[in-house]
Formats: structure tokens, C-alpha cells, sequence
């Protein structure tokens, strides 16, 4: 009965945000319709930006790109000139948690503790209409800290048009080795019953079966925490045996899902690789070894930079632009590392670690890591794209899903253009026009 209970109250929060953001005056999409895009110069995903192009977009999708001259344009086409900015593919992060909100406003802890599962929806709804309107346009979420499925009814409420925000791809609950999540049971009085941040699982069975029910409820990924802070000293450790790792890895599979594995720790890494992963999330402590086993294996590293700096600014004192933290030392070597073993690396942040709607944060670290502005975009583009699966998405191409955006200046030149988006279309579908 009370679980019934929460799903209304979820419901009805969801339904009261919407109402709420059209009242504070949030323009409501129409259908998507045919429209000539007409912006300075055009990135397609790969390659140079190309100068006087337009793009044709009808149904949802693009029709044409390249000089509008050249195009077949209806005579009713909607045409909007975007003087001065480029039109990139939608961006898209590989890492978020959209019901998590920054550590300096409320700890993990007591966002998992304290706050009600309504309220965590209520604002992830709002944290996904700031991500649409900073131009990232699909987002893998990968896990609800301990709001149970609480991301499988925001995608949908997302797909039906009811509120807006990016295309989602969820992993739900996420999967842990039993007792080595948080909170931490060590911080809190033994006879309390916490609720858990992932589901739980111990041996073989248990790991396979947490992996079904994710997939019945609703998951596009499977996200699995290979490590945690679970040694004697609280170093990080690994959580899950190789047996327990390549189970669920196998189970996931043969339904044609993914893995996304948390892990830090060398050992943890490998042992994944091994296991059969489809990408490493963070992978800090890797050694060089393992990133050679990981281009071999052909699996993907998401270094999320962004998160370091950002915890470093809350709880180290760390003043942005200054001399770095040893976890953001680490996070820098392990990026470079990766990049020179020849290893594929997308875009993913951890958003959520920090504020909604500065996706773009990870982007600037990439760049002033090593990337070319044009290695990062891709990184969040065509490169994130192959990553999910998924060539619609990422390319400004004929056939591909209308996911574009425009920016100021040119960001195949300079990665800050992403701080100036002036024109959000997802699907087709205008949601931002500056």
C-alpha cells in the first residue's frame, strides 16, 4: 500500500512541475515542423565547421545540410536565421545523475537520508530543463541514489512531451556488492535502517537477478560499482568478484543492454575489463596496463574531471583555476594516460556532483588537458554517440534526429562558444530561441 502511495505522490509532483513551469512562463513546444536553419557555419560532428551552410530539418529529423542553394526548401518552411553562431549536433553527457543536486547544497547523505523521494523528483525535473536549455540533448543517467526508479518515469514524462528535457537512457537503481554503498552503515547507529543508495547483491544469483529486475523496471544500461571505500584504512577497494562481475555483465548482455561500471582502483578496472564492460566510469588509479587492455577490449573510458574539482571546491578549500588537488592530479594523469594508450574517451561529467545545466564544465577540462576543441566535441558527440549505440544521434547528417544546437562564435576554436547557447531544437522541436 505505501508503495502505491509513493508512486501518486512521484505522479502528482511531476504533474505540478510541469504546471508550475508554465507558469513561470516556459514556452510549451509544438510539433516539430519543417524549418531552415541558417546559422554562420555548421559543425556536422567530424571535420572542419563549414561556412554559409544551412540545415532542413522536417518529421524530426534532418533532410539536408550543406549550401541552402542546393536544397529543396518548401515554400511554407519556417526559416531561422542564427547570425553569428555555429550549429553543433545536440551535445550529449555520459555520466549524470539528474536526481542529485551539488554536495554544497545538501551532502549525498542527507540528500539520500533526508530529503523526500517527491521533492528529488520535483527538482530533477527542473535540473533536466536546465541541461536542455545548455544544449546537451540525450544524457546516460546512470543510477537514482536511492530513489528506486524514480529516472524510468521522468524519461517518460520527458518522451511524452509533459515536461521538457534531453533524451534519456537510465540505469535505475544501480548495482552494488552488498554493504559497500552508502550511507555507511559505520556512521550511523546500527539499529537504524538506512535507506540504500543502489540495490545490493551477494554472489552469482543475486548479482544476475538485481540485473533482470533493473532491465523489467525499465533500464537502458546497467550500472555496476566494481569498488568502493570498503579497506580497513577506507582506501577503495574492490567490491565484486570477477565471477560475480562476468555473471551480471552476461546477463545484461544477452538482453542487448549495456554495462557501465564505477571503478577507481586499478585492480577493480582490470577485473571489469575482464569481465566484459562496455565502459569505465572515472577509472582514476588505472595503470597503463590496464588503459592498453581497455583499447584492446575495445571498452570506453568516461573520465569525469569535473567531479574532483568540484569536490575539491567544496570540502578542500580548492579556489577554481588554482593549484590543483591530488584527486584532480590523478583524474588529469589518468585522462592523459588514456589519451596517449589510444583509448576511446566520451564526454561524461557527473553532473549532478555539480550544478545542472554546466554540463560544458567537462568539456573545458578535456581541452585544457590535451583535447582539441574539436577532439572534446566529439568526445560529446559522434564519439558518445558510438559509445551508446546510437549513430542517430551526435551528427548533423541527413537521416539523423534533429538534435541541434546553436552557440556563439565558433567552438571547433575556442571550447567556451558551449557557454553561449542561443538555440536549443531536440527532435525537431524548438526549445530554446534567444
Amino acid at each position: 500500500m505505501r508503495t502505491w502511495t509513493r508512486l501518486l505522490s512521484l505522479a502528482t509532483l511531476m504533474t505540478l512541475a510541469a504546471v508550475a513551469a508554465g507558469a513561470r512562463g516556459a514556452d510549451v513546444p509544438g510539433a516539430p515542423h519543417t524549418v531552415l536553419l541558417r546559422p554562420e557555419r555548421v559543425w556536422t560532428g567530424d571535420g572542419a565547421a563549414h561556412p554559409g551552410w544551412s540545415v532542413l530539418v522536417a518529421g524530426g529529423r534532418v533532410q539536408a545540410v550543406g549550401p541552402a542553394a542546393g536544397m529543396a526548401v518548401p515554400a511554407d518552411a519556417e526559416k531561422i536565421d542564427l547570425p553569428g553562431k555555429t550549429l553543433i549536433p545536440g551535445l550529449i553527457d555520459l555520466h549524470s545523475h539528474v536526481l542529485l543536486h551539488p554536495y554544497n547544497e545538501t551532502t549525498w547523505d542527507d540528500q539520500v537520508i533526508k530529503e523526500a523521494p517527491a521533492y528529488r523528483v520535483a527538482l530533477a525535473v527542473r535540473h533536466a530543463a536546465d541541461t536542455l536549455q545548455a544544449g546537451f540533448t540525450t544524457l546516460r543517467d546512470l543510477g537514482t541514489e536511492g530513489v528506486d526508479y524514480a529516472d524510468v518515469g521522468i524519461k517518460r514524462a520527458i518522451d511524452e512531451g509533459q515536461v521538457p528535457g534531453p533524451r534519456l537512457l537510465v540505469a535505475t537503481r544501480a548495482i552494488v556488492a552488498t554493504a559497500s554503498y552508502g550511507p555507511a552503515e559505520r556512521n550511523y547507529r546500527p539499529d537504524m535502517e538506512l535507506p540504500y543508495g543502489a540495490q545490493q547483491a551477494t554472489g552469482v544469483d543475486e548479482a544476475v537477478k538485481a540485473v533482470r529486475q533493473q532491465a523489467a523496471h525499465g533500464a537502458d544500461w546497467i550500472k555496476i560499482y566494481a569498488d568502493y571505500r570498503t579497506g580497513i584504512d577506507g582506501s577503495t577497494r574492490p567490491t565484486f568478484t570477477l565471477e560475480e562481475m562476468r555473471a551480471m555483465v552476461a546477463a545484461a548482455h544477452v538482453t542487448g543492454r549495456k554495462v557501465a561500471v564505477h571503478a577507481s582502483s586499478d585492480d577493480a578496472i582490470r577485473q571489469a575489463v575482464l569481465a566484459g564492460v562496455d565502459t569505465i566510469e572515472h577509472g582514476y588509479g588505472a595503470s597503463e596496463a590496464t588503459f592498453t587492455l581497455m583499447r584492446e577490449r575495445g571498452v570506453a573510458y568516461i573520465p569525469t574531471l569535473t567531479a574532483p574539482e568540484a569536490i575539491g571546491e567544496y570540502f578542500q578549500k580548492h579556489v577554481r583555476g588554482g593549484a590543483p588537488t591530488p584527486a584532480m592530479q590523478q583524474a588529469a594523469r589518468a585522462f592523459q594516460l588514456a589519451r596517449r594508450v589510444g583509448v576511446t574517451i566520451g564526454n561524461g561529467s557527473d553532473v549532478g556532483v555539480f550544478a545542472h545545466g554546466s554540463n560544458a564544465r567537462e568539456l573545458a577540462w578535456m581541452v585544457r588537458l590535451g583535447m582539441t576543441p574539436t577532439e572534446a566535441l566529439r568526445a560529446a558527440t559522434t564519439v558518445a554517440a558510438g559509445i551508446l549505440g546510437k549513430p542517430e544521434l551526435g551528427t548533423i547528417r541527413s537521416g539523423a534526429l534533429a538534435d541541434v544546437v546553436a552557440v556563439d562564435g565558433d567552438p571547433t576554436a575556442d571550447i567556451a562558444a558551449l557557454c553561449h547557447v542561443g538555440f536549443v531544437m531536440k527532435g525537431g522541436v524548438v526549445y530554446r530561441r534567444q
